[in-house]
């Protein structure tokens, strides 16, 4: 059964908040959905709905302009948790972390269960503020979430830079878009092996050196040598993690083209079967922006480039039809795949074929090492906005959020 919803938006103590909830009475509104991405406004997204309609309190909730950090961020979330925790009838809070949001929420999570100290003693490549201690939540759901926002920074970095000032300058043999290194914008691209060693390598070298750069900076800060007492401005070329931009694998689908392991598949008639699941994405043509700063460009800051969008590359770094590796996943708490490693509540993970995130899903029911409850699905054909990627797979929202409503019920309705 379908409910009908209510709307109702609040400001939250400055916080702009939107409550979901089903018009009739449907004996779950003991469970508070709370929705909410390290970047992009969720409200009026197919989700909250979703979530919604099948008798669930939904909270969302959107970051404000002067939240700026991750850190910040996480703040802003706490109070949305205190309060869907006291709302009338709420027995338990469950996390939604779609794309980013899956940063954003892991995150919260692991700090609730590790304690802010853990994030504060120099073990990441910049501490936590002292934000206090947060409440944990009873659940996490990661849905096509991505690898973490410093993963997706590291995959989305423009290699072929060689002067950060001078984003012109450029190693014309690394560069993903020239037809000499193997780029075909009708998408019969042609990269070698060799160019594509060569290409992740220099990602990830260059991901060290701004870490780096931007550490050294925090050290002069805090020593008083800064530009400005309590942050510097820091503009990165060729750094934006959104759409395929410098991105290989979305030029080239063969990379995260199927899962290592079989696990439910959930089909257009919400049959499932148990198999090595594939992705259907097509390729995806990218453009060379990296000269253009509001093309491809990061305007950030020191801090906070370490707090939202960095992480560590090691010498291995890489990925192929199934695996990403040679990341330092616990080198920063912006990282998803670090993050669940600390978490031990019950965990779904989905993946969305249509959608190169889809691997996460695996790669983060491998990670979550603590956690003795996780469940890992994916739904065949849905693309990064739970929407189908073609007729054929139906629909896809019905589809994920049916066994999103049936995971909930097997273990907060016995």
């Amino acid at each position: 059964m379908k409910y009908e919803i209510n709307k109702e938006f609040m400001m939250l103590r400055n916080i702009p908040l939107m409550v979901y909830s089903p018009k009739e009475k449907s004996g779950r509104e003991n469970i508070a959905v709370v929705l909410m991405h390290s970047n992009s406004n969720y409200f009026e997204t197919p989700q909250a709905f979703a979530v919604a309609e099948r008798g669930y309190l939904c909270f969302v909730s959107t970051a404000t302009s002067h939240e700026t950090t991750l850190d910040q961020k996480l703040v802003h979330l706490a109070k949305v948790v205190e309060y869907a925790r006291a709302y009338p009838g709420v027995e338990q809070v469950l996390l939604f972390g779609h794309s980013g949001g899956a940063t954003l929420m892991s995150a919260y999570q692991a700090i609730a269960e590790k304690g802010t100290a853990f994030f504060r003693s120099g073990r990441h490549v910049i501490d936590l503020d002292d934000i206090g201690e947060l409440s944990p939540a009873d659940g996490v759901m990661l849905i096509d979430a991505n690898f973490g926002n410093g993963v997706m920074t590291l995959l989305s970095l423009d290699p072929s830079v060689i002067d950060e000032n001078d984003p012109k300058k450029r190693d014309a043999s690394l560069n993903l878009f020239d037809p000499a290194n193997g780029y075909d914008p009708s998408g019969n691209c042609h990269f070698s092996d060799a160019f594509v060693k060569r290409y992740v390598r220099a990602q990830g070298e260059r991901m060290n050196r701004l870490v780096a750069y931007a550490r050294e900076r925090v050290r002069a800060i805090e020593e008083g040598r800064g530009q400005f007492d309590d942050d510097e401005p820091f503009v990165i070329p060729g750094a934006d993690q959104v759409g395929p931009l410098n991105k290989l694998f979305p030029q080239m689908p063969s990379f995260f083209s199927h899962t290592r392991d079989a696990w439910p598949l959930i089909h257009a008639d919400d049959s499932v079967t148990e198999q090595i699941v594939p992705c259907v994405r097509d390729f995806r043509a990218g453009r060379d922006l990296t000269t253009s700063l509001h093309g491809s460009g990061v305007e950030t800051t020191v801090k906070e480039f370490l707090k939202n969008t960095a992480t560590l590359a090691t010498e291995e770094f890489g990925y192929d039809e199934t695996t990403l590796y040679g990341v330092d996943y616990k080198s920063s708490y912006c990282v998803t795949l670090g993050n669940v490693s600390y978490i031990s509540i019950p965990m779904l993970m989905m993946g969305l074929t249509g959608s190169y995130e889809y691997i996460t899903a695996e790669h983060a029911y491998h990670e979550a090492v603590s956690c003795a409850d996780k469940t890992v699905a994916f739904v065949e054909g849905a693309g990064h906005n739970f929407m189908a990627e073609k007729e054929e797979y139906g629909d896809t929202v019905n589809s994920c959020f049916n066994y999103v409503d049936q995971w909930i019920q097997s273990r907060y309705f016995r």
